[in-house]
């Protein structure tokens, strides 16, 4: 007659501690992406995924459009309790450490969303990155990778040659030193700036977004000329959340929000892909010419930023580190000599 009883009573002290273990936590999180973006859209759909697959025992508070404090200042915001997770970039933290450019854009590496993905879960990126986020009060969750930038120009640019003399709005940072080697007069200014530039005749051309991004943008109504299929850029969004908040979930709590990321991350690709593909079509139609620039040039290109990465790596030990893993990957992809 104890059996049952003493059974019953295990039970009820488990059902308990799943209880205690599952405390409902709410997350504020702050994205630059506004809520009618694609990328805020699908934010929208990851918050749904994480509050649903938990139950409710997960609410996510997101503040879009960098409503709470500056894009370049989430993460620090998040460092200080402010919110609890950044959904911008790593690219912005370069100031902290220059190996965050190793985790933001590496210019001119992968050539697709896929094999930088590959890098990050398969090629011992993530656990390299790791160690940079934690050394900073943070925890890198994952990327999202919308792929393959574009150029836009009022003049042709077929290939390397094209570049020299080209003026052209260039975010700050390693691609402005590629470009300056490669000829090219890059021109740091903020993104909302580039359509009166370009207007005006003040650029030539910018670096803005992906091809279907470019379109919203309405680049495409003063400029006729666009690099298609990208080659030279493709930064990666982050989820990154105060370490000692996300250690304070329960595991079932972090495999929900890691889970849900990933599925975010692979639909941004995938979506991104469609929308620039429907995007050429429609530009090739209405008269403006897409560059798609040779093997060759494509390779000259990569020669460049490989020697920008090695000026990199000597920034710091972290930057090293970051480097020496992507490029014993690209050597695996073969995307570079290993020579």
């Amino acid at each position: 007659m104890k059996l049952p009883i003493v059974l019953g009573t295990v039970a009820l002290t488990a059902i308990a501690a799943v209880q205690a273990a599952a405390e409902p936590v709410t997350l504020r999180v702050q994205t630059h992406y506004a809520t009618e973006h694609p990328t805020g859209q699908a934010l929208a759909r990851w918050i749904d995924d994480v509050q649903t697959m938990s139950n409710g025992d997960i609410t996510i508070e997101m503040f879009y459009s960098s409503s709470v404090v500056a894009s370049t200042e989430t993460f620090d915001a998040a460092i200080n309790g402010i919110i609890d997770c950044d959904a911008t970039g790593g690219a912005y933290q370069t100031g902290k450490n220059p190996a965050f450019q190793f985790v933001g854009d590496i210019m001119g590496g992968y050539d697709t969303p896929w094999q930088q993905y590959s890098w990050l879960y398969y090629g011992g990126g993530y656990d390299a990155a790791q160690k940079l986020y934690n050394a900073q009060g943070m925890q890198l969750i994952g990327w999202s990778i919308y792929g393959q930038e574009s150029l836009s120009s009022s003049k042709p640019i077929t290939g390397f040659e094209d570049l020299k003399g080209w003026k052209f709005r260039s975010p700050p940072g390693m691609e402005t030193e590629i470009f300056e080697k490669l000829g090219a007069s890059p021109i740091v200014m903020d993104f909302t700036e580039i359509f009166t530039a370009l207007e005006t005749g003040i650029i030539d051309g910018a670096d803005a977004s992906g091809l279907a991004n470019n379109v919203g943008l309405g680049l495409y109504d003063i400029v006729k000329h666009a690099t298609y299929p990208g080659f030279h850029s493709m930064p990666s969004d982050h989820l990154a959340c105060n370490q000692e908040v996300w250690e304070g979930l329960t595991e079932t709590q972090r495999r929900i929000i890691d889970t849900a990321w990933q599925k975010l991350s692979f639909h941004i690709a995938l979506y991104n892909e469609k929308a620039n593909a429907e995007a050429a079509a429609k530009l090739q139609a209405e008269g403006v010419t897409l560059h798609a620039w040779s093997d060759e040039d494509r390779k000259e290109f990569r020669k460049a930023a490989q020697a920008a990465w090695e000026d990199w790596g000597t920034r710091s030990p972290e930057a090293a580190a970051l480097l020496a893993s992507h490029k014993a990957y690209l050597t695996d992809l073969g995307l570079i000599s290993g020579n």
